[in-house]
This record gives C-alpha cells, sequence and structure tokens, in this order.
C-alpha cells in the first residue's frame, strides 16, 4: 500500500497520505515517501499542490507516538536531523494547499501550518496537544502558529493541548476557510484551478516575496520585493498578460 497517494487533475496534483487505520499519522517511511511524491513535482507541468489526508476522519492526527516511546534523546536528535517535511512544503516553490478533511491534530496541525493556504472541512479538529504527551511541539508548532493566529491564542492552544473545531480556526485566522464536509474537494478544486491559471513565474515570486516577509524587517522585505518585480517584469508571462489585458482576451500563461 502507498503511504503517499499522488493524483494528478489538470494542473492540480493531490498528495493523499495514506494510512487511514492510524488516522494518516506520521511514522517515519511516510514523512520520507511524502518529500519523495512532492519532490516529483518539483518539475512537472503541475502548478498547484494539495495536500490532504485518506478518508474523511482525519487529515493528519499526529505524529506515529509508538515510534517516540523508548526513543533515547540521540535517536530523537538524528530523526530531527532528517529532511523535514514541514520545511519541504514551506520551501516548495509552487503553491501548496491543505484540505483539512478531519483532525489536524499535533503534526497534522504542523503540517497544515506550513501550506500557504488552508481550507477546513466544517468537521475538523484542529490543535498542539504536545503538551499532554509531556512534550513540545516539535514540527514548527511554537513559531508558525503565532504567526498565524497571534502570540495570545497560540498560546492557549500550546498550554491547553485542547482541540478547537473548524469554525473557531477560521475566527482565530488558523484556516482561511471552511466549507461542508461533502463540498470540500469541489471547493479546493475550485481555488486550485483559479490559482493554477495564474503565471506560475508570479506565483513562484509572490510566495518567496510573502515567506520572505514574516522572517525579514520591512526594508529588507521592500527590497526583496523590488528586485522579484523585477524578474517578473522580465518574464514572457509578463509579456502575454499585458497582451491578453489590452486585447481583451484570457492570458495563456506558460511559466516563462
Amino acid at each position: 500500500m502507498s503511504l503517499v497517494i499522488t493524483e494528478t487533475t489538470g494542473r492540480i496534483a493531490w498528495l493523499t497520505i495514506n494510512r487511514p487505520d492510524k488516522r494518516n499519522a506520521l511514522n517515519g517511511d511516510t514523512r520520507a515517501a511524502f518529500i519523495e511524491a512532492l519532490e516529483a513535482q518539483r518539475g512537472a507541468e503541475t502548478r498547484v499542490i494539495v495536500v490532504t489526508g485518506a478518508g474523511d476522519k482525519a487529515f493528519v492526527a499526529g505524529a506515529d507516538i509508538g515510534e517516540i516511546e523508548g526513543r533515547t534523546p540521540m535517536d530523537q536528535f538524528d530523526v530531527m536531523s532528517r529532511p523535514s517535511i514541514f520545511d519541504a512544503i514551506e520551501a516548495f516553490p509552487k503553491p501548496v494547499i491543505a484540505m483539512i478533511n478531519g483532525f489536524a491534530l499535533g503534526g497534522g496541525c504542523e503540517l497544515a501550518m506550513a501550506c500557504d493556504l488552508r481550507i477546513a472541512a466544517d468537521t475538523a479538529r484542529l490543535g498542539q496537544p504536545e503538551v499532554n504527551l509531556g512534550i513540545i511541539p516539535g514540527g514548527g508548532g511554537t513559531q508558525r502558529l503565532p504567526r498565524l493566529v497571534g502570540a495570545g491564542a497560540a498560546l492557549k492552544l500550546l498550554y491547553t493541548g485542547e482541540l478547537i473545531d473548524a469554525a473557531e480556526a477560521l475566527q482565530i485566522g488558523l484556516v482561511d476557510e471552511v466549507v461542508p464536509l461533502a463540498q470540500l474537494r469541489e471547493r479546493v478544486t475550485a481555488l486550485a484551478t483559479t490559482i493554477a491559471d495564474k503565471s506560475p513565474v508570479t506565483l513562484q515570486l509572490i510566495k518567496e516575496a510573502v515567506r520572505a516577509s514574516m522572517r525579514v524587517p520591512l526594508d529588507e522585505g521592500l527590497r526583496l520585493e523590488r528586485a522579484l518585480f523585477g524578474v517578473a517584469f522580465a518574464s514572457e508571462d509578463k509579456a502575454e498578460g499585458v497582451r491578453a489585458f489590452l486585447e481583451k482576451r484570457r492570458a495563456e500563461f506558460k511559466g516563462r
């Protein structure tokens, strides 16, 4: 059984974490399989990646706790020195959408936060319950969560380990949209299709600029934005976009 299923529809690649019997928990093999599946899309014709979990119960219910028991600190250090599934998503040059179809807990919530957009089913529940195990998040939860929802809301989730429903996640900014579960794939398909119609050059530059805004001072971010604007301005897609606008037709972007 493939731990990560790749499905392509048009310009959209769907990467489904496939351990429904374990609520799609992330073990070492699954993390490695996901990174491999994601990297396979780097040079592909697809323009948008959608990440989800198999079934309708869980997006990803966290790390596989069975792997943690019995590990020494050095064992864990070795595991965390390997390529990170979370960093791989964040650094990936194409837009990545999390389709949250159920529980997104611990590493699952961190996986969703590493994505560019998060669309959740109304049945989804999210949280960082690591504190209940006597540990802290290790996949970016203490860093990405406050950047998304603010320090207070983040600390409440991190300190208590409580789960929140999709409506509250939307209210605090942890997810970007909430739709009924039966309409989730349809909505994500529509959103991904809209994005995939844009210039791949522009999408990559936007992602790089916005990610940088979370790490660098404003003046440095503005300098980067101007430099990336120059890159976009020199592209064939820019010339096509301007011509299409003036000719009142739909632009056909080639990613050059």
